[in-house]
């Protein structure tokens, strides 16, 4: 079982919504589109799903080209991030009403429903409407519908988004075990960074319609192919700063340098773009060759245990996620440090030129 597309593009007008894409997805396999709002990934999973047709390319399923085939044809499941049940129909009924449309027994019907509902932990709550239950318990009904249809493709567009933080994470522990039960292939669309990496699998990166790395999770994570994958698998965003490479040194801001060591050395003389995670600017030194730069203060936000501060440095607008409640200053000049070890390498036009010497050693 293989869902593969081979160059297809969406354009409305002259915008473009999907540019040329080539995406191989396999039987069992967890593949999730990540990607902020408007980067392409619902229009990406429209064509997947056969609700909407390539203006280029052809979409093949098993081997047959399914490209222009109705979406009632097709063995495919899909929830949105509004879950639809129907309200008058009991939790039981509403889980069996795509294998009634099949034509399938009443005993098959009864096995499946039972089946699906005990995975998705709605047995005692077959009987009653979808109304009387939790905003979590709802969006799990609406699973079922998908999952018992027995689809060999099950899309889900931001399905755990409308829901609190408790119930988000109680579902992103149950689906990924779903996933291995199914046997299906599943897309998961999210715009959080950390939700892929809970679901592990497969991560395809999307910017402006354009998919920019597909692979293991961990892989794209660890080692972006560029600026702009790696600005978007990070929350918040990277942190980007201009570098110069000169002989055995790597010259950074404020006057700092490293050595060019590892993967560095290899690197032509020139100048360059550093980038580091939020999470790995610190304002204490722990490295005993961290760098240390001078950065101000314009704005904390405290998360509990941690705080964001968001910074400005020589234009560059920076991010950092430090453990702790901090009691800081806005427009005070911060000392901040980077172990060089979590610094990635971009060519000034993007792509990815020395990944960090963490990502090699993982």
């Amino acid at each position: 079982m293989s869902l593969i597309l081979e160059g297809v593009s969406i354009a409305v007008g002259a915008e473009t919504h999907i540019y040329p894409t080539d995406l191989e997805l396999k039987k069992g396999t967890m593949n999730v589109l990540l990607g902020p709002t408007s980067s392409g990934k619902t229009s990406l999973m429209r064509l997947m799903a056969g609700l909407d047709v390539p203006n280029t390319g052809r979409i093949l399923w098993n081997g047959d080209d399914v490209t222009g085939m109705r979406v009632q044809d097709r063995k495919v499941a899909m929830v949105y991030q509004q879950f639809i049940n129907y309200p008058s129909m009991s939790v039981y009924d509403n889980i069996a009403s795509p294998m009634r449309l099949m034509g399938q027994s009443a005993a098959e019907i009864d096995a499946a429903v039972k089946k699906t509902a005990d995975l998705m932990k709605l047995t005692p709550m077959l009987d009653r409407k979808p109304l009387e239950l939790s905003g979590g318990q709802q969006q799990r009904c609406a699973l079922a519908r998908a999952l018992v249809k027995n689809a060999g493709l099950v899309l889900l567009d931001e399905p755990l988004a409308n829901l609190d933080y408790k119930l988000r994470e109680e579902l992103r522990a149950e689906i990924p075990k779903i996933f291995e039960e199914s046997g299906s292939i599943f897309v998961y669309a999210t715009t959080e960074p950390e939700e892929a990496l809970l679901l592990g699998g497969n991560t395809a990166t999307l910017w402006e319609g354009r998919v920019t790395q597909f692979g293991l999770t961990p892989s794209v994570y660890r080692t972006p192919v560029d600026a702009t994958t790696a600005r978007v698998f990070s929350d918040p965003p990277m942190n980007f700063l201009e570098i110069k490479k000169t002989g055995d040194r790597v010259h950074f801001g404020d006057g700092q340098a490293a050595p060019a060591t590892g993967s560095l050395a290899n690197l032509a003389d020139g100048t360059y773009t550093a980038g580091f995670r939020p999470n790995h600017l610190e304002l204490e030194r722990h490295a005993g060759d961290a760098l240390e730069f001078t950065a101000k203060l314009n704005v904390t936000e405290i998360t509990g245990s941690e705080t964001f501060v968001h910074l400005s440095h020589h234009g560059d607008r920076w991010v950092g996620l430090v453990h702790g409640v901090r009691d800081l200053k806005i427009g005070d000049q911060l000392r901040v440090y980077l172990d060089p070890a979590h610094v990635y390498v971009f060519a000034e036009d993007g792509p990815l030129v020395a990944p960090a010497s963490y990502a090699n050693a993982a």
